[in-house]
């Protein structure tokens, strides 16, 4: 352990180096190997980088949700730091896969708990929640069919652009992924984020991964509209570490006509349930 524990730390178990370190304002991605086997999802986490977010938001033996569970990887982190891992998502496939990795890692139904079921109206069969952390889909941007957006060399382990195009992820209509409309993409993440506050205990943080994109070929500011409808239903806007994501490749979107950005990071977008007391 890299400097000393205050004992009045009510948060978390770093030092206050420790501590000190993940308050930058921007982290470099990382990978590891276990990341590997999430690959099959089209939008995976990284271990590592869910693993600084739980280090810093909770202690040994809190729960931590994720309502669009995917792979499973914040199972995976949450299992590595001798947390408990809970999920929901629509796609019973993706649950295959996170019980597929759990097992190889030896964990075991105790340390983990996967629903299939819809985020939207199913968080209530969950409670005393520490830390919730998740990337939701981004609007229907993975139904985005343009092949070369994403070379997929899952089988190295590794990938190194944007997305590849998806045909399907789920057929049902409450899916963020299947909206028609922006707006109507917002309308259901609010749903899902109005659960989350029910369901997360006091004073305790939630974090969603997610970067800015295009609607309609026009880039939209997705952070700031997420933090108005987080602030609407009652959460208190923390701040915002930028995942930097160096590795993917640069594509000439709007050469030699009009400046189209290149997305290389992510927003982590930190909330807390305020409660005064």
């Amino acid at each position: 352990m890299e400097g000393k524990y205050d004992p009045r730390n009510k948060l978390n178990d770093l030092t206050g180096k420790e501590w000190l370190k993940l308050t930058k304002s921007f982290w470099v991605s990382e990978k590891c190997a276990d990341d590997k086997a999430a690959f099959a999802h089209p939008a995976p986490f990284l271990i590592k980088d869910i693993e600084k977010l739980i280090s810093f938001f909770t202690k040994k033996g809190m729960r931590v949700l994720d309502p669009f569970m995917g792979s499973g990887t914040t199972g995976v982190a949450a299992y590595n730091l001798e947390r408990v891992g809970i999920g929901v998502d629509l796609n019973e496939k993706y649950r295959l896969l996170a019980i597929e990795r759990y097992s190889k890692k030896g964990m075991i139904e105790d340390d983990y708990e996967y629903i299939v079921g819809d985020s939207t109206k199913d968080l209530h069969l969950i409670s005393n929640i520490d830390y919730i952390v998740t990337s939701p889909p981004y609007h229907n941007i993975l139904k985005n069919n343009s092949k070369g957006l994403r070379n997929d060399n899952s089988h190295k382990g590794y990938r190194n652009g944007s997305r590849l195009g998806v045909e399907y992820y789920s057929d049902c209509p409450s899916d963020l992924g299947n909206q028609d409309t922006y707006g109507d993409f917002l309308n259901l993440l609010r749903l899902v984020m109005e659960q989350c506050y029910l369901i997360l205990n006091d004073n305790k943080y939630c974090s969603i991964v997610i970067s800015d994109f295009t609607v309609d070929k026009k880039e939209v500011c997705v952070q700031s509209d997420i933090v108005s409808l987080m602030e609407s239903i009652g959460f208190e806007f923390v701040g915002t570490i930028v995942l930097l994501q160096d590795n993917k490749p640069l594509y000439p979107f709007g050469y030699p006509f009009a400046f189209k950005i290149n997305h290389m990071h992510q927003n982590i977008i930190n909330f807390r349930k305020r409660v005064l007391v």
